[in-house]
């Protein structure tokens, strides 16, 4: 149930297996269509002034690298858009790009503040390339599906042009840029490789096909162990890097933007082994032995398993992830659809679930 700000999901297109088979539509939502985790997130994880609270209960930041309380988080509203391209809600991108320029992107240059007070303040001098991607990549998906958007093609541009001048290393983007210290690390998380994000900047004119092919190589030629990924690599000395212990919304981010090459599948017949003979998938496992390093379930990590799967083409798996993902939504009354425990709840918990039943509701449309 906790997200360990880890770093989109990604729709694949599938033939249409979900509907009446799988009833689908009594699931997600009540009378009227409406999305009940949807509706939790405008009501309950929403600042006054339009941001996405990153946690239910208020509270003191105390570490400046972690976001605590109702500060607001440029991963979340990056999510958030592309939930609203995924449910066909033009007027709530509108207002996602109105938050955008109005409180995360600094005047110059132009950068996106991975963080904010719930106020709306930026107090931290730096960016996070997943989040970037994820936000870049919206824009240029809601100007294809919407049209008569140049402003949001440009903000990409602007952004990417940031991006390229800025945080670029030996060929490669790193994971962040401090702009106030002009100092950047020589790591690259897999998890922010976002292969169809880099395609769509290429197809845009944005990034040329040779850094395209590097970060596909860089993806295509990576080391596994037979389950598990990498997760990072550095950008300076070319060697990948492992941690003893994965965090699964990581994996699965790897796996799924992976999945533009051939190296994706082995960890879908792990999460299928894990699932048949444990019940669950847990947050967390041990490299070395693939047991469960942690005792708790996590909506997020259902989520984004579900879009893995409908891109593995296991609809049925997904349907099983879905069913698992629902007996952990509405445990406290107080909040219906929201997946909250013990009176809190962290809003990647609520919007990759959310990200999870638009691609059940969808049943593989395309993106």
């Amino acid at each position: 149930m906790n997200w360990r700000s880890g770093r989109k999901a990604v729709w694949i297109g599938l033939c249409i297996l979900l509907g009446a088979a799988l009833g689908i539509g009594g699931w997600l939502t009540r009378a009227g269509g409406e999305n009940l985790t949807k509706r939790f997130i405008m009501t309950h994880m929403t600042n006054p002034n339009g941001t996405l609270a990153t946690y239910l209960q208020g509270a003191d930041s105390v570490v400046p690298e972690l976001a605590a309380g109702r500060e607001a988080l440029s991963e979340s509203l990056g999510f958030w858009m592309q939930a609203a391209l995924a449910s066909d809600d033009l007027a709530e991108f509108e207002r996602s790009y109105e938050q955008l320029v109005q409180y995360f992107i600094a005047s110059e240059p132009r950068y996106i503040a991975w963080k904010l007070s719930g106020e709306g303040e930026a107090q931290v001098s730096t960016n996070a390339l997943g989040d970037d991607l994820r936000i870049i990549g919206a824009l240029l998906e809601g100007a294809r599906k919407w049209e008569e958007h140049p402003e949001w093609i440009e903000t990409a541009r602007q952004l990417t042009n940031t991006l390229l001048s800025r945080s670029e290393k030996n060929g490669y983007l790193v994971d962040f840029y401090d702009f106030a210290r002009a100092e950047a690390p020589d790591t690259l998380s897999l998890a922010y490789v976002d292969l169809p994000v880099l395609e769509a900047l290429m197809q845009a004119g944005l990034l040329d096909k040779e850094a395209y092919g590097r970060y596909h190589a860089l993806l295509q030629d990576m080391p596994d162990d037979g389950v598990f990924f990498p997760k990072s690599y550095n950008v300076v000395s070319g060697e990948y890097t492992y941690v003893s212990e994965v965090n699964m919304i990581d994996q699965l981010l790897v796996a799924i933007y992976a999945g533009e090459t051939t190296k994706a599948q082995s960890l879908h017949s792990f999460l299928k082994r894990e699932y048949e003979q444990t019940g669950m998938v847990a947050g967390q496992y041990r490299r070395a032995d693939r047991t469960a390093a942690v005792d708790y379930e996590s909506s997020s990590v259902y989520g984004l398993a579900i879009v893995y799967s409908l891109q593995q083409g296991d609809p049925v798996f997904a349907n099983k992830l879905y069913e698992q993902m629902q007996r952990l939504r509405g445990r406290d009354e107080r909040y219906p659809g929201g997946y909250v425990f013990e009176g809190n709840t962290h809003i990647f918990d609520n919007l990759l679930p959310l990200l999870g039943e638009y691609a059940i509701r969808r049943g593989g449309h395309g993106k």
